[in-house]
């Protein structure tokens, strides 16, 4: 198949779309032209892609990304089979180019790819205005059943089928287990991977690293939203912690092996209770204990696998006692390391769901070939293409 995957909101370099999906397309022989804010992020397309550069969609600058999606889709789209969508924004740009297609006689499957909640994640943008904010959830409800008519959807969580009224595949955020065994958790410094904002527990991870003090090595990898990036400038520069920005996921996941606690301080959110955090998932598949607030997902996982320790909500005092007790403790250090990477081999590891994404980007493309009415047919519940055949 030859794939168009967009996005004007996600870095080009998102886990979950290049190192996951793109490539487990790739491995299957796929075809791929990856439109992404490749010049507003500084980065350039990998070479094993087809990169297409588009603006990028940032707090109420979203215009113009909208408008390059809109062109793109419709001078591209009639020349790929299938269509991968990873921003709910780009469900706007939508309505006129399925019409004019549909005129062209060549439609190509278009899928949803849906990452988060998405009216519950406006509750949390500062650029959204209080007012606007429920009148938006409701506009996003009702585009989510728009979408659901007329697109496929896959979704990034189990608990998102309750937003809509069939059953959807669901292509969780797992990680790539390493193959070789990572070194034994150390016992002076801690990680953190991942997006960096107020809500992700960005100010709480400072103060965490203030209250550790100089007898821990706090390394922090990830892009950060604005109004937090001074502070996290400026503990970079007084040696509270180390900073290093937006790594590329490949780099960033080779900072955590031999690392005493990988940390994920989420704020109670209604974004975030019905997702389980990559992050926990990356620390657990690296043999590094966790440190986590109790998202649900989250500490089910710790909790239930015995792999690291579960603090409150916003208690940098709790997460740097948490983070000296696996100091000093090596045995629960070593078996909460052992626990979280055997349970990710078993449980939580994407090469063994990766095939089960593709056969259903295939099988959708092959119904609507057979079908030839230039029209997407609504799916039936589904039924895994892998379930087939194992």
């Amino acid at each position: 198949m030859r794939i168009l995957v967009i996005t004007v909101v996600h870095h080009p370099e998102d886990a979950r779309i290049l190192h996951r999906e793109i490539t487990a397309l790739r491995d299957r022989g796929h075809e791929i032209v990856y439109a992404a804010p490749f010049t507003a992020r500084s980065v350039a397309p990998r070479p094993y892609v087809e990169g297409v550069d588009l603006p990028r969609a940032a707090g109420r600058s979203r215009r113009a990304a909208l408008r390059a999606a809109r062109a793109l889709l419709a001078e591209r789209g009639p020349e790929v089979d299938l269509v991968l969508l990873h921003d709910p924004e780009l469900l706007l740009a939508l309505p006129g180019t399925l019409r004019r297609w549909q005129r062209t006689g060549r439609s190509p499957v278009t899928v949803w790819d849906v990452h988060e909640d998405t009216a519950a994640a406006l509750a949390m943008k500062g650029w959204v205005p209080v007012p606007l904010r429920p009148p938006l959830r409701l506009a996003v409800r009702a585009a989510e059943r728009l979408a659901e008519r007329r697109l496929r959807l896959l979704l990034a969580e189990d608990a998102y089928q309750a937003r809509f009224r069939r059953s959807h595949p669901v292509v969780p955020n797992l990680a790539v287990v390493p193959t070789a065994v990572p070194a034994p958790p150390g016992d002076d410094r801690v990680v953190y991977v991942g997006h960096l904002s107020r809500a992700r527990g960005a100010l709480d991870l400072i103060e965490t690293a203030r209250l550790l003090g100089p007898s821990f090595r706090i390394e922090v990898i990830g892009a950060a939203d604005p109004d937090v990036r001074d502070a996290l400038a400026e503990a970079d520069r007084d040696g509270v912690l180390r900073w290093h920005d937006f790594l590329p996921n490949d780099r960033a996941l080779a900072l955590l092996s031999g690392a005493t606690a990988g940390l994920s301080l989420l704020h109670d959110q209604p974004n975030y209770r019905h997702s389980r955090p990559t992050k926990v998932v990356e620390y657990m598949a690296h043999g590094v204990p966790v440190v986590t607030t109790p998202t649900p997902l989250a500490a089910e996982l710790v909790r239930g696998h015995g792999c690291g320790l579960v603090v409150p909500y916003e208690d940098p005092a709790a997460a740097a006692a948490a983070i000296r007790r696996l100091n000093s403790d090596t045995e629960l250090r070593l078996r909460a390391a052992l626990r979280g990477r055997d349970a990710a081999l078993t449980d939580l590891n994407w090469p063994a769901r990766a095939d089960e994404f593709v056969e259903w980007l295939e099988k959708w493309v092959a119904e609507s070939a057979g079908s030839r009415s230039g029209r997407l047919t609504r799916p039936a519940v589904p039924e895994s293409p892998a379930s087939r055949t194992r």
